[in-house]
């Protein structure tokens, strides 16, 4: 006979979110306060859960919860805010929910049924093992690439990232990274505190105009490249 996991909506706290990229559970909330308040996504309701890490007399804490369909696409988003590097961790890790959600396993009856599940869940684990090997060189090399590259102008990373000019812009100021100022996109004030820009100003030696020029750094390429997997996945599962 089968039986559901449980017939709850697929569900992930900002504590499990926290916990899941190493973050501070503090930083967590903000991080889905300051993107709610600035329309990216919808503030996920607020409730208490028990927090068996902590090793305070009240172990209760107040978490948001992320919920179906836009509480996996707004968690994805958070997350690349987060640790881009992390994105596809949270997603494998809501397809674990689903699976447990919407496939009902079989309850072992006898020692031979359940033999058999330990040996499927130990060839589950290995493959899982083997594409993680197969995936981490590949990460590794993304990344010394970006560390090794140094600030980027706008049509370059665009370039890099392989998204066209028009669509990348758009998602600059949609997204609340970028605005325009005299025609030219310039970045807000937290990301530069971020790190995630330099911007260069001067004056043109030709006409004495004085111009401004803002540059995507290597953790600045890495975050957008966090924002832009986020969204492609988002749209995916639409």
């Amino acid at each position: 006979m089968k039986y559901p996991v449980n017939d709850q909506p697929t569900s992930m706290t900002s504590l499990e979110i926290a916990e899941l990229v190493g973050s501070r559970h503090d930083s967590v909330k903000r991080t889905i306060e300051r993107l709610s308040e600035t329309g990216v996504i919808q503030l996920p309701l607020m409730v208490k859960v028990e927090n068996k890490q902590s090793n305070s007399p009240n172990r209760f804490a107040d978490v948001y919860r992320f919920e179906g369909d836009q509480g996996k696409r707004d968690s994805i988003i958070t997350v690349a805010q987060l640790c881009p590097e992390f994105t596809a961790r949270l997603v494998d890790r809501w397809q674990e929910l689903e699976m447990a959600v919407n496939h009902p396993i079989a309850i072992p009856q006898t020692l031979p049924e359940a033999l058999r599940l330990a040996a499927d869940l130990a060839e589950q684990k290995a493959e899982l093992e083997n594409k993680l090997a197969i995936a981490a060189p590949k990460a590794d090399f993304v990344d010394n690439y970006v560390e090794a590259s140094g600030s980027m102008g706008f049509r370059e990373v665009a370039k890099l990232l392989k998204v066209k000019e028009s669509d990348f812009r758009l998602f600059l100021v949609d997204s609340g990274i970028m605005y325009k100022l005299a025609g030219k996109l310039t970045p807000y004030s937290q990301h530069l505190d971020a790190g995630r820009f330099t911007v260069k100003t001067g004056e043109n030696q030709n006409n004495g105009h004085a111009f401004t020029q803002a540059k995507f750094t290597p953790k600045g390429i890495q975050w957008i490249a966090g924002l832009l997997t986020a969204r492609r996945l988002t749209e995916k599962a639409a």
